[in-house]
């Protein structure tokens, strides 16, 4: 883990990315993606470094997707250094964040509660 990358504007976290050793990353102004990133040019419009600080409840962009909205959520309502902490337990405890190209541990969940209880415990609630 790479902590000092932290998280993206969305929520993804760039700590755990298996393409932060070549990505430059969205709060940089040579972003691959600034062109078309809705919560990059949103967050940058309010003047606000994440999308966790904006007091709206958007699932616009990339908030859409789980993954990022509930790392967005999560920060939000415990803070980012929490947040940090939990992904640094489960990645030493063997949870993937990209197991399978962009796809891990953290993904393939039905709502954002079960992926909180996750990041948090390091556990998966029983079906």
């Amino acid at each position: 883990m790479k902590r000092e990358l932290g998280i993206a504007r969305c929520g993804l976290a760039c700590c755990l990315c298996n393409e932060n050793n070549h990505c430059a990353g969205c709060h940089s102004d040579s972003c691959k993606d600034k062109e078309w990133c809705e919560n990059r040019k949103c967050s940058l419009k309010k003047g606000i470094s994440h999308c966790f600080k904006c007091d709206d409840d958007c699932r616009n962009g990339m908030l859409e997707k789980i993954k990022p909205y509930g790392f967005t959520l999560f920060a939000k309502r415990y803070g980012i250094e929490h947040l940090l902490d939990c992904l640094e337990r489960n990645e030493k405890q063997g949870i993937v964040y990209h197991r399978s190209g962009i796809t891990g541990d953290y993904d393939d969940f039905e709502n954002v509660d079960d992926l909180l209880n996750f990041i948090e415990t390091g556990k998966r609630r029983n079906k």
